[in-house]
């Protein structure tokens, strides 16, 4: 009896394998993606599918094989798109949405294109945020030393939240930078750097390097993505002109002579760093940066309109080359905080409310001469 039942049970199973063609589908023959076309606006998702067609011995079908997959998009200033097909309008454009699954006999792609067009009235900014003015601070760097540096940054105002953001290394929306281009009128005397291009100083933006005396104006450029461009109101960067005083010998000691111009002596290690601290942000009635002295003497910077006593506006420290500083932005009644700029890193976590702290290494550049931090205030 027991012999029957076990031959009943491999003539089931023989069957099983006939009428189901050995099975589920078991190899990956090719792959389409949903829908092939369509138009978003700019801050928009949208969900793509990815159909896999299978095939075995008796048959082929399909199944969703969405995740998984690489997605990808190839102009993100348009459009990004996640690991599981989720799709972000990013910027006014067209874009080529691509899905690259391993199949049975080697890689199946399969593409979809997406148009993304500005929200009405918002002029096209990125992700709906118009870029409508940037500012550079601060408004003028001077130097002594052929190779002194200056850091300036730049802040743009938006026309949604946030409304004021540091744009000093490009414009971040939902992970895409976009670019912005800082210009010299005296690029081979005075150039500047902007993030991530090539031939410039520096690995940042905005920093400027004399090379040569006189000045130069310096401004930054950002295009949004119909089209319109903004332009900064242009800042200042000298290595000045001073002519050379030969000194007297007859003098008891003798007087020194001046040195000449943007001179190029070595820079010493005892070097002083200028530090300015601004404020880039909408708030301009209550908001506070403290800062102690290299010797640790309480608020060498006290930066704030008529907040305390002494309180300014624009904040100016000098510190030795090297020094590591703490700024703190304490808790304010009404005020805000929308960050810190990119080179000054918080060490605590960021929060609206406050108090915010960071710290900055001043000169980690040898020959620099200069350093400026910047916090939002909104």
């Amino acid at each position: 009896m027991r012999n029957r039942s076990l031959l009943c049970a491999s003539l089931l199973t023989v069957a099983s394998l006939i009428f189901n063609g050995c099975g589920a589908p078991h190899g990956l023959d090719f792959i389409t993606i949903s829908p092939a076309n369509q138009s978003l606006v700019v801050g928009q998702t949208s969900q793509y599918t990815a159909i896999g067609t299978f095939g075995n011995a008796k048959r082929t079908s399909t199944q969703t094989v969405t995740s998984g997959l690489t997605w990808s998009s190839n102009t993100p200033s348009v459009a990004t798109i996640d690991a599981n097909g989720v799709v972000s309008a990013v910027g006014a454009g067209t874009t080529t949405i691509t899905a690259t699954a391993q199949a049975f006999n080697g890689p199946s792609t399969a593409s979809a294109t997406l148009t993304v067009t500005a929200p009405t009235g918002s002029g096209g900014g990125i992700g709906g945020e118009q870029l409508l003015s940037m500012v550079v601070v601060p408004g003028s760097i001077t130097t002594n030393n052929l190779l002194g540096t200056g850091q300036f940054l730049a802040y743009g105002t938006f026309s949604t939240p946030p409304l004021v953001q540091d744009v000093t290394n490009g414009i971040n929306h939902n992970g895409y930078v976009a670019p912005v281009k800082w210009i010299s009128d005296a690029p081979y005397i005075f150039p500047v750097s902007s993030y991530g291009a090539t031939g410039t100083t520096g690995s940042t933006g905005g920093l400027a390097t004399a090379v040569g005396t006189g000045g130069a104006n310096i401004y930054v450029v950002a295009a949004n993505p119909d089209g319109t461009v903004v332009y900064s109101p242009s800042v200042t960067f000298n290595c000045p002109y001073v002519a050379y005083d030969p000194g007297d010998p007859t003098k008891t000691p003798p007087v020194q002579p001046t040195l000449g111009s943007c001179n190029d002596h070595t820079i010493a290690s005892g070097l002083l760093v200028t530090l300015t601290v601004w404020n880039a942000g909408l708030n301009t009635s209550n908001w506070l940066l403290t800062a102690p002295s290299a010797t640790g003497t309480p608020n060498v910077i006290n930066c704030g309109p008529g907040v305390s006593a002494g309180a300014t506006s624009v904040c100016t420290a000098s510190y030795p080359l090297g020094t590591t500083v703490l700024i703190t932005a304490p808790a304010q009644s009404g005020v805000q905080f929308g960050g810190w700029s990119y080179n000054c890193t918080p060490t605590i976590p960021v929060t609206a409310a406050g108090p915010n702290q960071c710290k900055v290494v001043l000169g980690t550049d040898p020959t620099a001469s200069n350093d400026s931090v910047g916090a939002i205030f909104n």
